[in-house]
């Protein structure tokens, strides 16, 4: 059990259910309860409000995962982690007495709601704009100069930086341009989370910035510099952890997302290029992170310009698959300097001249 969907899945293990109080569940936070296979899960809230067609639920039921949804914050009460529930019928029993109630919902329901939800979309859009124009006019100091990164001894000048946010499709995307990291070795900026994609994918991160609230310990203790992204006002909630886990950090105060002031300093400290890996970039991305607009995205971009390169994707874009033609041309390819070491060495056409005279006595001519 918890509130925070992405707290709980690190303890959630396999045939557990899990609860949780996720209004309007996102993908993200549903892939990764479905990669570890639990064997349902309950929720508090509403899993799909029907503002947007978020593809969560529809995610984890298609995956095989039993989810009961609208079973009130109450059950969070009557029922404690570590207890044996039974669900029977979209009701919950805990010892037989029963402490909660829900529906469980099925496929074509939740693709009958993503129906009616897309057709509201217009409306969504229109009030997303709004807002993000709103936001944008407050937020014109993102680009106007107003706020200062603080120094980092980590050197960006002159080098391409890859930021790694932990958003749609981050792993497939961290693989598909491994080979980039290894030839061009960029300066590897983790956001929060996406410091702990980087170590997962074997790559230490050369910066950690954010507000420190989805990022492990062990990534915060890796070696990496730390910018602690702060409210404008100064306050800065993720300094305290950081402090209690003895490491050094830097403070960035300025308003908008931990991505865009990843992409920010990494500009303000002269990269030649931007990569980002995850990150979040349209209306579903922002819905989905509970946000209706994004003014400090517009402006960040916009100031970023040619130099920044969304790999977000990336790995869709060109998915490699051998083919048996492959393989025999491969082969054909390796006869050839074969033939030649063969033609030219009088070691091995002696050799083939008993091979073919043994092969006449045999067959008797």
């Amino acid at each position: 059990m918890d509130g925070r969907t992405k707290n709980l899945v690190k303890r959630l293990t396999p045939n557990d259910v899990a609860v949780i109080n996720h209004p309007n569940l996102d993908n993200l936070a549903a892939r990764a309860l479905l990669s570890i296979r639990p064997r349902a899960v309950i929720n508090a809230a509403r899993s799909t409000t029907g503002d947007y067609p978020n593809p969560g639920p529809l995610a984890l039921v298609q995956g095989g995962i039993v989810l009961l949804d609208q079973a009130g914050e109450k059950v969070l009460e009557k029922i404690k982690e570590g207890q044996v529930i039974e669900i029977i019928d979209g009701k919950i029993y805990r010892e037989g007495t029963l402490v909660g109630c829900g529906q469980i919902l099925e496929e074509t329901v939740l693709k009958e709601k993503m129906a009616r939800a897309r057709g509201k979309m217009n409306a969504v859009l229109a009030d997303f704009i709004r807002n993000t124009l709103e936001h944008a006019g407050k937020e014109i100091g993102l680009v106007t100069g107003e706020y200062t990164p603080p120094a980092v001894t980590t050197k960006i000048e002159g080098r391409h930086v890859l930021v790694v946010v932990r958003g749609e499709h981050y792993r497939e995307d961290l693989c598909a341009i491994k080979s980039y990291i290894k030839e061009v070795k960029p300066v590897l900026i983790g956001v929060d989370g996406g410091a702990d994609a980087l170590l997962e994918s074997g790559h230490r991160p050369d910066l950690i910035i954010g507000d420190m609230d989805s990022v492990s310990d062990a990534a915060l203790c890796c070696g990496a510099e730390i910018v602690v992204h702060a409210y404008p006002d100064g306050r800065a909630p993720g300094l305290e952890r950081v402090q209690r886990l003895g490491r050094p950090a830097k403070i960035f105060a300025v308003p908008g997302t931990s991505e865009d002031i990843a992409i920010l300093l990494a500009y303000e400290k002269g990269a030649d290029l931007i990569v980002l890996v995850g990150a979040h970039s349209c209306v579903e991305d922002f819905l989905e992170k509970g946000r209706r607009g994004m003014g400090s995205t517009f402006l960040v971009r916009m100031k970023t310009g040619s130099i920044l390169v969304d790999a977000k994707g990336v790995s869709k874009l060109y998915r490699h698959r051998v083919r048996a033609r492959h393989v025999a041309q491969i082969f054909l390819a390796a006869l050839l300097p074969a033939g030649i070491v063969i033609f030219v060495s009088p070691v091995t056409r002696e050799l083939l001249r008993l091979i073919y005279l043994q092969f006449k006595l045999i067959i008797g001519i």
